[in-house]
């Protein structure tokens, strides 16, 4: 039996050279990033939970990098404000920090990503998503909490609501 490892004609070849085809990641990037996980009560005392749609149909907080000369919370209130349109709104507590990372063309790209706790205020039913977003919503509690799309951000969502609960917003 002939060894076809070497083969071109072998589809598992051939597979393997389509995978692993990327150019090699050429730079590290590190990068700062700010967002909150933001609340309100409805009129029967329920919390909801406001997440955007990304451009992949991912449901996630309200986030973005942070500027020269920009303090986290800053950020945190800047990017709400831009991506949902909220206008007023009490950043309460800082939840915690998530570290992720993903690939930009040749680039490793390490995000380091602060968390806050923001409630809504005024007309939070006035949102205006930005053209990039798929879909704005709020979401009772535990369904945020089912629709989150990434685990990290699913725990600092269990934790702000425990938080909202114990009245422990500071």
């Amino acid at each position: 039996m002939a060894d076809r490892s070497h083969d071109s004609s072998n589809p598992i070849k051939r597979g393997a050279q389509k995978i692993f085809k990327r150019n090699a990641i050429t730079e590290v990037v590190r990068e700062t990033a700010s967002g909150g996980i933001i609340y309100r009560k409805s009129d029967r005392g329920k919390v909801e939970i406001l997440l955007i749609q990304d451009a992949k149909n991912r449901w996630t907080i309200a986030k973005g990098h942070i500027e020269e000369g920009e303090s986290p919370d800053e950020t945190a209130r800047r990017e709400i404000t831009e991506e949902t349109g909220l206008k007023e709104m009490n950043v309460h507590a800082w939840l915690g920090k998530i570290e992720f990372r993903y690939r930009r063309a040749q680039s490793l790209v390490l995000i380091s990503q602060h968390v806050y706790l923001v409630e809504a205020l005024g007309n939070t039913d006035d949102l205006q998503k930005e053209d990039w977003m798929n879909g704005i919503k709020w979401f009772p509690s535990t369904e945020a909490f089912d629709v989150i799309e990434y685990d990290d951000i699913g725990k600092l969502i269990l934790l702000a609501l425990k938080r909202i609960r114990n009245d422990d917003l500071k």
